[in-house]
């Protein structure tokens, strides 16, 4: 059987085809039809003048006869490759942790219908729901398939092709197939928050984010519009003719300092490569310091960012007006965090000397060491007065839970003892390192990497109200 055999699977192969499971088990059927010869009921006599294992012989010759000659008219008949086409259609632009949809269209060009298993070229950073289709084409016709993936890796992407699993009639055979069709996917940090920050600011619902709002220290006096009434507002700044003609209570707003800058120092180094959740630190840092971007651009205040790690890695000039938010985009979504060493001197000195003007300069960084947290403290600290440095610590939650896990359990065992104890001592050095900062002058936050963008929106905002710029 096997020698038989020979020159089909070397013909298979050769043609890009294997041999399916069941084949492989029918195959095995003379096999097992060759042990009746080990047992002979007759005792060795003859039937027909011939013994009884010579007829299993010829039994088991015209079984692996017909099974290869069923093999080989299965082989021929399935679909070879260059019957099949495909188009896929998606938006070349995807938000990082967001569904994206995804549509393929296969056309069979064969008048031959088969069984097949379809799977996109994703890459490992994509994760498709349904992962794959089986369905059956009819010949010369077309299907169409519809899935979403969400990637939480940014930057570009390529989709090279559609895999195919395509099976012969009889499912003896199975062959594996990379259709042609390249699309290009730019996956940027989350900007559909930004959607959401307009919906929600429209109708005076900013809390639903964690966005607190601030009481200004003192008013400009400069009339910006009319809104309505929410529960924090000043009496004084009613507007009872515009009340009368909406029937709605309705207040001014007034215009706030106006063309102030904001300078964002993104650390693409080491710090940055742990994650939170499904995500990197840098990753919840680029969101944090988008959201913040818009409304900073929306009061009318000009935003700048610096990417460093060991080099300075990309410079955006501070610029206003909302547009300006795509230049942004485009110089963070394809910034990831590598495994080297800061150089804080080195981004310092090319913001001394590439910004004049004083700024609200924010680092968002990690503080895992002493000598890390040195240099944040000499050089955030050597800003102020020239210009108002804040700097944000994210927090490790592996540290706060090691602490909690010991509260809340009456006898912990030495393991959350020693773990509790070693958490402990980091977290009070953290909280060292935060108010050596503040004794310098420098504004300061200690935030779990999801509060950073809620939270660092609601600095931004007081900042603005207390006129510190």
């Amino acid at each position: 059987m096997i020698l038989m055999a020979l020159p089909l699977i070397l013909l298979a192969v050769r043609s890009g085809l294997f041999p399916s499971k069941r084949l492989l088990y029918l195959a095995a059927l003379p096999a097992l039809c060759s042990l009746i010869m080990i047992w002979d009921p007759t005792g060795g006599a003859t039937i027909a003048g011939m013994k009884f294992k010579h007829w299993i012989l010829w039994g088991v010759w015209i079984v692996d006869a017909a099974i290869l000659a069923i093999a080989m008219l299965d082989m021929f008949m399935v679909i070879r490759a260059k019957n099949f086409s495909c188009t896929r259609k998606t938006l070349r632009v995807a938000s990082q942790g967001k569904k994206q949809e995804v549509e393929i269209k296969l056309t069979n060009l064969s008048r031959r219908s088969c069984f097949l298993e379809v799977k996109d070229d994703l890459p490992e950073s994509f994760n498709a729901q349904p992962a794959k289709f089986e369905t059956e084409i009819d010949g010369l016709s077309k299907t169409g398939f519809t899935y979403d993936f969400v990637c939480n890796q940014r930057g570009q992407s390529t989709l090279e092709c559609v895999h195919l699993l395509v099976h012969s009639p009889l499912r003896f055979w199975r062959a594996f197939y990379q259709v042609p069709f390249e699309s290009t996917v730019n996956v940027y940090p989350d900007m559909k928050q930004i959607a959401e920050y307009d919906l929600l600011a429209r109708t005076n619902r900013l809390s639903l984010l964690g966005m607190r709002r601030s009481r200004k220290i003192g008013q400009d006096n400069e009339f910006e519009r009319l809104r309505d009434y929410s529960q924090d507002d000043n009496y004084r700044h009613m507007d009872w003719h515009a009340t009368a003609r909406r029937r709605k209570l309705t207040v001014r707003d007034f215009q706030a300092n106006q063309s102030q800058r904001i300078i964002f120092m993104v650390d693409c180094g080491r710090m940055m490569t742990g994650t939170a959740g499904d995500i990197s630190l840098l990753d919840h840092s680029l969101n944090a310091m988008l959201m913040l971007s818009y409304v900073a651009l929306r009061q009318g205040d000009s935003v700048g960012m610096i990417s460093f790690s060991d080099r300075v890695h990309n410079y955006t000039p501070a610029k206003n007006g909302v547009k300006h938010i795509n230049r942004l985009l485009h110089a963070t979504y394809n910034q990831h965090a590598q495994y080297v060493e800061s150089r804080y001197d080195d981004a310092f000195l090319y913001l001394k000397t590439h910004c004049l003007k004083r700024s609200l300069v924010i680092l968002v960084t990690n503080v895992i060491d002493e000598i890390n947290a040195h240099q944040i403290q000499q050089y955030l600290g050597s800003l102020t007065g020239r210009h108002l440095p804040l700097g944000v610590l994210l927090r490790d939650r592996e540290l706060f839970d090691a602490v909690d896990e010991f509260e809340s359990q009456p006898n912990p065992n030495n393991k959350t003892i020693y773990q509790a104890a070693a958490a402990t001592g980091v977290l009070t050095w953290r909280h060292q390192v935060i108010r050596d900062l503040k004794h310098q002058g420098v504004l300061a936050l200690d935030l779990f990497p999801e509060q950073l963008t809620s939270e660092l929106v609601n600095r931004y905002l007081e900042i603005k109200a207390r006129h510190l710029l």
